[in-house]
């Protein structure tokens, strides 16, 4: 979904929720599990196909190898062991897609990774290394104002913000973990003031009820959401009621 130029909605897909087929016309890229947290060659393999009859950009979504917590804990893993494994994961996709006679335009870390990777230095080293050396050609999905897009930016790594739309922030912009019943929202209208608020004052609100500087170049819902295809769908049908300031 891209409105005015200014509203990308991207969504992580391929991960077992079968949502594919139901979201995949309101998006403007997608983020494919590739064997870390989920994902198979089936699934990647039917996830891109969706993805190329909608035109819709597809990316890789790498994790921890931690399958039995889907991704969502950090582990112990060596540099090495992890570079090693982000390669397999993205490789393995772009494979895929090759053959399928496409290519991915993005790599976004998944889950535990995405938010440690953030504002760790070791952590954020290793993707930027595989970056600059490996998928220069890509743009790396993450958080404004972290580590990790700093150290992009001073090695002319290309980035998009990413700002979550169903998930509630903290106050130093980390997300509300999953273990918090308030971490989701659910609610479509919620939604549209949040894309408000960012688009045109590049502000958030965060779970304390502060507001925060903060500036997307692409806004996330999540294809685990327990309400992903009525709120998506809620999102694309009430677009004109966002009211954007240019």
């Amino acid at each position: 979904m891209i409105i005015n130029n200014k509203i990308r909605i991207n969504s992580d897909l391929g991960e077992g929720t079968g949502v594919e087929k139901d979201i995949m016309p309101f998006l403007s890229s997608c983020s494919i599990a590739c064997g870390g947290h989920t994902g198979d060659k089936s699934s990647m393999t039917d996830t891109i196909l969706i993805a190329k009859k909608y035109g819709v950009n597809i990316g890789a979504h790498p994790s921890y190898p931690d399958k039995e917590n889907f991704g969502r804990k950090n582990i112990s893993i060596s540099h090495t062991d992890l570079s090693n494994s982000l390669m397999s994961q993205i490789d393995d996709l772009e494979r895929i897609a090759r053959s399928l006679e496409t290519s991915l335009n993005h790599i976004k870390l998944h889950g535990a990774l995405y938010n440690f990777s953030a504002n760790d230095l070791e952590t954020a080293s290793i993707i930027i290394e595989l970056m600059r050396f490996k998928y220069s050609d890509k743009i790396l999905y993450v958080p404004y104002g972290s580590l990790i897009s700093e150290l992009a930016i001073e090695n002319n790594i290309k980035i998009y913000y990413e700002v979550f739309l169903d998930r509630n922030y903290n106050n130093d912009l980390s997300l509300v973990s999953r273990e918090n019943n308030n971490s989701m929202i659910l609610d479509y209208q919620k939604m549209l003031k949040r894309l408000e608020n960012v688009i045109n004052d590049n502000k958030i609100q965060t779970i304390g009820g502060d507001y925060k500087k903060i500036s997307a170049d692409t806004f996330c819902v999540h294809g685990d959401s327990p309400k992903i295809i009525s709120l998506i769908k809620d999102l694309f049908n009430n677009r004109n009621k966002i009211n954007l300031n240019n």
